[in-house]
């Protein structure tokens, strides 16, 4: 079953291959998940039951549907709350160390919050490791041999590990294959008062979960270069160009202190020589995938301008790109970090 649902999510990603290129879309998303889950042997002890003592529980394969509303934010981490629902039937069930004639099953709704972090291993793959913790509502039915069916249900502290692979479909829009380690701690369960039987678990419930889905981003991914206003009509030149420099830290768009600082200058010679354009682009270093560093040198720039706009530059007069790591100050290798190729551009015509 794990292979199967393995071989379609590689065959669907195959079949839309160069359909677009992978991108961290930033804000809200949607997202929603179908597969099989497995339940391993689950001890408890049966207590008031004409043969009390240890039993245990083996379950069937069974099926799953899980659905999440997240939030990625700025780089590669995303946050997410869960609503899953697995379904599973008894196998075999044995008390005593005796196969005994009990039939039934085990529904659970699963709530949980995931913290996922997301590693891109090409233009359009990523590679997703997470974790979560909630609650678990959990609905056991026994059906014995010649007698009435039972059901109780428990709800009970839950977490999980994540780990999956996405693959891009289009700019919004990602093919999704994951594995869940899921945990619900210790359910118990009351049949009384008839019959008189009470499960008290000395085991949690442990669930491998596999799931093929869509996640879908709510807003459309940022562009890397806006559309360049139309220049105005040109005048004699007052002023050679000039040119500022404004530097970021490590995987980073905020402004610090010296970056205002700068920003403040240019601003003052464009008011003093009466600068018609302001072009202003964003570069990296070679730390990263070329999408992610065209992405973030784009918020480099957009930063900058920001904050030109806040001082009073008309937004009508600026231009912003995003270059990446293609056009490098120091000349490095690829994934060298390099404090001088982190920067912002400044020109003034």
């Amino acid at each position: 079953m794990v292979l199967r649902f393995a071989l379609l999510g590689t065959a669907m990603a195959v079949a839309l291959g160069g359909a677009a290129h992978a991108a961290h879309v930033d804000g809200w998303y949607l997202g929603l998940e179908g597969g099989a889950a497995w339940i391993e042997d689950w001890s408890h002890a049966r207590v008031g039951a004409p043969l009390p003592g240890a039993a245990s529980a083996d379950f069937e394969a069974g099926w799953t549907v899980i659905a999440t509303v997240g939030y990625a934010f700025a780089g590669n981490w995303r946050a997410e709350f869960e609503g899953g629902y697995r379904d599973n039937d008894i196998d075999t069930y044995t008390g005593l160390g005796v196969l005994q004639a009990i039939t039934g099953d085990v529904w659970e709704a699963s709530f949980l919050i995931n913290l996922l972090y997301d590693i891109y291993l090409s233009d359009h793959f990523s590679f997703s490791l997470g974790a979560g913790a909630g609650g678990d509502f959990a609905e056991l039915t026994l059906v014995p041999a010649a007698a009435p069916s039972m059901t109780d249900d428990d709800w009970n502290f839950a977490y999980q590990g994540l780990a999956g692979v996405n693959y891009a479909l289009g700019r919004r829009t990602y093919l999704t294959l994951n594995y869940r380690y899921f945990r619900a701690h210790e359910p118990d369960f009351d049949f009384r008062p008839v019959p008189n039987l009470v499960l008290n678990a000395n085991d949690d419930f442990v669930k491998h979960t596999v799931t093929v889905g869509l996640r879908y981003a709510l807003q459309a991914p940022q562009a890397y270069a806006e559309t360049p206003q139309p220049p105005p009509a040109p005048e004699p030149a007052t002023a050679p160009p000039q040119q500022f420099i404004v530097f970021f830290g490590f995987n980073k768009y905020n402004l610090t202190s010296e970056a205002v600082r700068v920003i403040s200058e240019a601003v003052v010679a464009a008011r003093q020589t009466g600068s018609a354009t302001v072009l202003i682009t964003g570069h990296t270093d070679t730390v990263g995938s070329h999408r992610y560093n065209e992405r973030l040198s784009m918020r480099r720039s957009n930063t900058v301008k920001a904050e030109m706009v806040r001082q009073g530059i008309p937004t009508s007069a600026i231009t912003a790109m995003g270059k990446g790591e293609t056009e490098l100050l120091v000349q490095t290798a690829d994934g060298v970090k390099e404090p001088q190729n982190r920067r912002a551009t400044i020109d003034l015509n």
